[in-house]
């Protein structure tokens, strides 16, 4: 009978670790997975470049596996779909920066070809016969962050991916605090929160007042200025370009992480610069 059936919450990586993020959520015959990540090697992993998860699970139930559900663009968050995908190559969903950003990485392998990527908006519902997954947006050090509602016959799975409540993010999109309310007042069946350094006290600064720390620096410096940031933060990136310009420099970009997504963020139009004001190494 269909009530007798289980919800399956399976983490294939990323539990009680840094990296790796990969969830199957299962219900009958029906598989849905989020995230799918990679990790760094440790000292130990002598001649490794990178770790990702084992989907041997996924293989043996190909039949069931609906697609690939992507919170984000972080590389503990996508970095192991170009070698997933070969094996499992099914329908893969996400926002319009975490979709170009994984486009970049599957072209970089030769796999893009193959590959199913679909779009999809904060408020979509992406159905299937008995699951239905929920795109909701948070606010995160990358653009485009969502957590998500699956709905299931046995409850409501909140995944929240990775966040952080920012009530002034730099592009004015404020986590979706509001619908996820909503759900809690329809009643949630699991609540999957992940959000690093979350049993320290107190909390973090938006990121809006990082930029008022950039503007003094930048603009007293004299000379060039070297900034290192995470090629992913496209907020921090912008930040670090505005207070260039209000100092009347130009910019550049190096490295291939940061020029790949500095790329697709300018074409996508989540990174603001006028072309004149980039100049190549």
């Amino acid at each position: 009978m269909e009530s007798k059936k289980k919800i399956k919450v399976i983490p294939l990586g990323g539990l009680g670790e840094i990296g790796k993020n990969i969830t199957v959520i299962e219900y009958g015959d029906e598989i849905v997975v989020v995230d799918c990540g990679m990790t760094f090697p440790d000292s130990e992993m002598y001649g490794i470049d990178v770790v990702i998860p084992d989907v041997t699970y996924l293989v043996n139930n190909i039949e069931k596996v609906k697609g690939f559900f992507i919170t984000h663009g972080h590389e503990d968050h996508i970095g192991a779909l170009p070698y997933v995908l070969k094996e499992i190559n099914v329908p893969l969903y996400g926002t319009k920066l975490t979709i170009g950003i994984v486009r970049t990485k599957l072209e970089e392998h030769n796999v893009l070809a193959e590959a199913k990527l679909n779009n999809v908006e904060p408020g979509d519902v992406i159905s299937f016969n008995k699951l239905k997954v929920e795109f909701i947006r948070n606010t995160h050090s990358i653009a485009d962050s969502c957590s998500l509602a699956i709905f299931t016959p046995v409850g409501i799975i909140l995944h929240t991916g990775d966040f952080k409540i920012d009530y002034t993010p730099i592009d004015g999109q404020k986590m979706d605090l509001q619908r996820i309310s909503n759900l809690g007042k329809e009643g949630i069946a699991l609540l999957m929160a992940d959000s690093t350094n979350v049993e320290r006290q107190g909390h973090s600064l938006s990121e809006k007042s990082i930029g008022l720390t950039l503007d003094r620096i930048i603009g007293k410096a004299k000379g060039k200025v070297i900034v290192a940031t995470f090629a992913s933060n496209i907020h921090r990136m912008q930040q670090i370009v505005d207070a260039s310009f209000k100092s009347n420099r130009k910019v550049i970009f190096n490295g291939r992480s940061m020029e790949n997504i500095s790329k697709v963020a300018m074409e996508l139009g989540y990174l603001h610069i006028p072309n004149n004001d980039v100049i190549s190494i």
